[in-house]
C-alpha cells in the first residue's frame, strides 16, 4: 500500500525533525524542505498529498515569505491541501493564507494530537474515497423530510463530511433545520456512540460563557456551591453544537477561539489546563462574512470554524418538498392526539405550496397543526386552511395583496438605503439570504448601487 507523502517546509532544523518523527510514528512518509527553493523543487517533480508550510524564512517575521510560496506551491499543485505553521503575532497573516488558498493554519507550539486531527482531515477531504467512508445505503437521515435537489444537494455535502472531525458551519434562515442537519452529521461521524451537546450560545449571558463552556470549581466565584462540569467537557469524545455563534460578544469569541485552536481551556477557579477532543459544528442566521466586514466577529474565529460550509435554502426555494413535509407533519401531530389523518384537497396543497414562509418549516408545522385543531373534520380544503394563516389571507388580486406587496418592496428599499447599497448587509438588516433579496428587487424593478 502506497504510503501517505507530506512535504515539510521549514528552516528550523528541529522543527522538522519534531514533524518528521511525529508523521513517521502515524504511518506517514515525509518530504523535507528547509528553504522555498527547495520546496519548489519539490512540488515540480512529485505530488505531495500534504504541504505543511512554515511562514517565515528569514529574519523577517511578516510572514510574506510563506504567502508567497503558498501562492507558488499552488500554480504546480492547486489541489494538494496546504496547511500554514504560525505563531501567535502572525494570525492574522494566517488568515490572510487561508485567501490566498490554503486549507488551514496551526500555531506553534502545537498540540500533537490537535494537530495529527487537522492533518487527517485534510486528506480526508482532499481523498476521491472520502465518500464512500459509509457503507452505500448507510447514510443516516432520519427526521430530514424533502427530496428537493436543493436539499439533497445539502445532504450530499453533509454524507462526504460527516466521516471526518472537519468543523462545520450551517447557515440559514430561522426554521430552515440547522439543528436536524447538524445531528445528522453526528449521527454519521465516527463519534456517533459519544454525546452530542447542544449549546444555544444566544441564550447564554457573556458574565457566564466561561461557567457554562468551562466549568467551574467550588468556591470560584459567589454562588459557586459546588463543581460543576463544562460543556466541552461533556461533550469530550463526540461533538459540540454550537448555535446562534453570530450572537457571541467579541469577549467571548476571543476565549472559544483558544479553545478551538488549542483543544485546551480551564476551569474557573483552577488553573489546570484540561484537554478537549471535541468535533465542532457551528450553525447562525446571521451573515457572519458581512460580520467580519464589520469587525462585530473575528475573522481568525470564522476561518476556524467554517472549514466546510453548509448553507440551508428556504423554504421557498424548496416548494416540491411542502407536499412531503405536510404529510410528515400531519402524520405526527395525528398520532400524538389519536386523530385520523385528514385527506388535503388538491386546491388546499396548492394553497400550501404557493405560501412564502419567512419562518420556513417551523412556520409551516406551526400553522398545519393549528389548522388540524381547530378543523376536527376529514377533509381539508383551501379555505380552512386560508382562515387560519395569520388570521387571514388575501385573496389574489385583492387590494389587501396589494398593500402587502407595497409595504414588502417598502422594507427593501429602506434596507438597501440603511446600508449605504450594500446588499450583503441589506439582506442581513431583513433576515434573508442574498438570493432572495435579489429576487425581491428584480420583482419590484428595484436597481441596487
Amino acid at each position: 500500500m502506497k504510503k501517505i507523502v507530506i512535504l515539510i517546509v521549514d528552516d528550523d532544523p528541529a522543527v522538522r525533525l519534531s514533524l518528521k518523527l511525529l508523521l513517521s510514528r502515524n504511518g506517514f512518509e515525509t518530504v523535507l524542505a528547509t528553504s522555498p527553493k527547495e520546496a519548489m523543487e519539490t512540488v515540480r517533480t512529485e505530488t505531495p498529498e500534504l504541504v505543511m508550510l512554515d511562514m517565515n524564512f528569514s529574519r523577517a517575521t511578516t510572514g510574506e515569505e510563506g504567502i508567497t510560496l503558498l501562492r507558488q506551491i499552488k500554480i504546480f499543485q492547486p489541489d494538494t491541501p496546504v496547511i500554514l505553521m504560525t505563531a501567535w503575532g502572525s494570525i492574522p497573516l494566517a488568515v490572510e493564507g487561508i485567501h490566498a488558498g490554503a486549507f488551514d493554519f496551526i500555531t506553534k507550539p502545537w498540540d500533537n494530537s490537535a494537530l495529527l486531527q487537522r492533518i487527517n482531515v485534510a486528506l480526508e477531504l482532499n481523498s476521491p474515497k472520502t465518500d464512500a467512508s459509509l457503507p452505500a445505503g448507510r447514510f443516516d437521515r432520519s427526521f430530514i423530510i424533502g427530496r428537493s435537489p436543493a436539499l439533497m444537494n445539502v445532504l450530499d455535502t453533509v454524507e462526504r463530511i460527516a466521516a471526518t472531525d472537519a468543523p462545520v458551519l450551517i447557515m440559514g434562515e430561522n426554521g430552515t433545520g440547522k439543528e436536524l442537519i447538524a445531528e445528522a452529521i453526528h449521527r454519521n461521524s465516527r463519534r456517533k456512540g459519544k454525546s452530542m451537546v447542544k449549546v444555544n450560545l444566544g441564550g447564554i449571558a457573556s458574565s457566564l460563557f466561561e461557567s457554562e463552556m468551562f466549568g467551574h470549581k467550588k468556591g470560584a466565584f459567589t454562588g459557586a456551591v459546588a463543581d460543576r462540569e463544562g460543556r466541552f467537557a461533556i461533550a469530550d469524545g463526540g461533538t459540540i453544537f454550537l448555535d446562534e455563534i453570530g450572537e457571541l460578544d467579541l469577549n467571548c469569541q476571543v476565549k472559544l477561539l483558544r479553545v478551538l485552536q488549542e483543544h485546551t481551556y480551564e476551569m474557573l477557579g483552577d488553573s489546570r489546563q484540561r484537554h478537549t477532543d471535541v468535533r465542532v459544528v457551528c450553525a447562525t442566521n446571521a451573515n457572519l462574512p458581512a460580520m467580519v466586514g464589520e469587525k462585530t466577529f473575528r475573522e481568525d474565529l470564522f476561518y476556524r470554524i467554517n472549514l466546510i460550509t453548509v448553507t440551508l435554502p428556504p423554504l421557498r426555494d424548496r416548494t416540491e418538498d411542502i407536499p412531503l413535509l405536510v404529510d410528515h407533519i400531519m402524520r405526527e401531530h395525528c398520532a400524538q392526539t389519536g386523530r385520523p389523518i385528514p385527506e388535503i384537497t388538491p386546491e388546499a396543497m396548492a394553497f400550501l405550496c404557493s405560501l412564502p414562509y419567512p419562518g420556513n418549516i417551523r412556520e409551516l408545522k406551526n400553522f398545519i397543526e393549528r389548522t388540524l385543531l381547530v378543523s376536527p373534520g376529514n377533509h381539508l380544503d383551501e379555505r380552512e386552511f386560508r382562515s387560519q394563516y395569520d388570521g387571514a389571507i388575501p385573496m389574489p388580486d385583492s387590494p389587501t395583496r396589494s398593500s402587502l406587496e407595497m409595504q414588502e418592496r417598502e422594507s427593501v428599499e429602506q434596507a438597501i438605503a440603511h446600508s449605504g447599497g450594500n446588499l450583503t448587509r441589506a439582506a442581513a438588516l431583513l433576515g434573508i439570504t442574498r438570493q432572495s433579496l435579489y429576487r425581491r428587487m428584480e420583482k419590484y424593478g428595484i436597481k441596487g448601487n
